[in-house]
């Protein structure tokens, strides 16, 4: 014989008890009054007990039912406590939120943001993963990542977690000194180019200009080519050639004055740094944590749909 249910028809009772209304406890409970009665009488039958004193006009606990309502109270409460409390959990950001970023989000994103975001969610652990390359996200099990906008898959959520920023073609001061510099775009068939290989494309990085409003495309003779930003940066720096890059990635050797941007007028704008998941985890807690973080640096940003050309 299955085993009797010791909390069935104490809803209906507890209701009754604090409305003493039949009819407002079937109201709370979405049933019918019938129904409620039907539940106390089942209840009074299993503890043999008369609960409720019933007149046409008025609902009462008898001493037995006074009784069982003190009884149950605090465990009831202590019930409720709880499931509140574990419904919370489904809101708070717990475990362990897998990041890949590139390179330059370092300084520029993580640096100032996880000490934000570590504050105010000291529980939530982080594994970071500063990769050039992306196109292993899903399968190596990442939550979100950080790169430039136009790397981004288009069917992803994206946040802006950085200031626009320019593309530029840079060289030392040595070697301008030296070389001179481009006037227009099409000067960069006179100088030596350093090359950027792009491992997920498996091409070299075509440079591109602006020349009234229309796009040009240039893809460098390049005696020289390396697939590794910083290491393209610190050539140029030793005059090897010209490189192009972002203000953004270049930002340090610039301040420095190490390296000097030319052709400025040519060159694009607008491109920015995103943290982007899948559509799929745009309510995961921990995400919406280091979003809102994010949104502390740029907090007249969100949410945005990619455009890639």
């Amino acid at each position: 014989m299955p085993r009797a249910d010791p909390f069935d028809h104490l809803a209906a009772f507890l209701e009754v008890a604090r409305s003493n209304s039949f009819r407002a406890a079937a109201d709370a409970l979405g049933v019918t009054p019938g129904a409620v009665s039907q539940a106390i009488a089942s209840l009074e039958r299993r503890v043999g007990f008369t609960l409720f004193h019933r007149t046409t006009r008025r609902v009462s606990l008898t001493e037995e039912g006074q009784f069982l309502l003190e009884q149950i109270s605090p465990a009831v409460d202590s019930i409720e406590g709880a499931l509140e409390e574990l419904s919370q959990w489904s809101h708070r950001p717990s475990g362990t939120l897998r990041l890949v970023v590139e390179p330059v989000a370092i300084t520029h994103v993580l640096e100032p943001v996880l000490p934000i975001l570590r504050r105010d969610w000291p529980g939530l652990g982080l594994d970071v993963t500063v990769a050039d390359v992306h196109s292993n996200f899903a399968a190596a099990g990442y939550d979100a990542g950080i790169r430039i906008g136009s790397y981004i898959d288009p069917d992803m959520v994206a946040v802006q977690v950085s200031q626009p920023f320019h593309w530029v073609v840079l060289g030392s001061p040595d070697y301008f000194a030296d070389h001179g510099e481009p006037s227009v775009p099409e000067d960069l068939t006179d100088h030596p180019c350093i090359g950027l290989k792009r491992e997920e494309q498996g091409d070299i990085y075509r440079w591109e200009f602006l020349r009234d409003g229309q796009s040009l495309r240039i893809t460098p003779s390049a005696d020289v080519t390396v697939n590794n930003g910083a290491l393209m940066r610190r050539l140029a720096v030793r005059g090897v050639g010209l490189i192009y890059s972002s203000m953004l990635h270049a930002s340090d050797e610039i301040d420095r004055g190490l390296l000097e941007p030319v052709l400025e007028s040519f060159t694009p704008g607008g491109e920015c740094l995103y943290l982007y998941f899948p559509e799929a985890s745009r309510n995961q807690p921990k995400l919406r944590a280091l979003a809102e973080s994010c949104s502390r640096l740029l907090p007249d940003v969100g949410e945005t749909a990619l455009s890639h050309q």
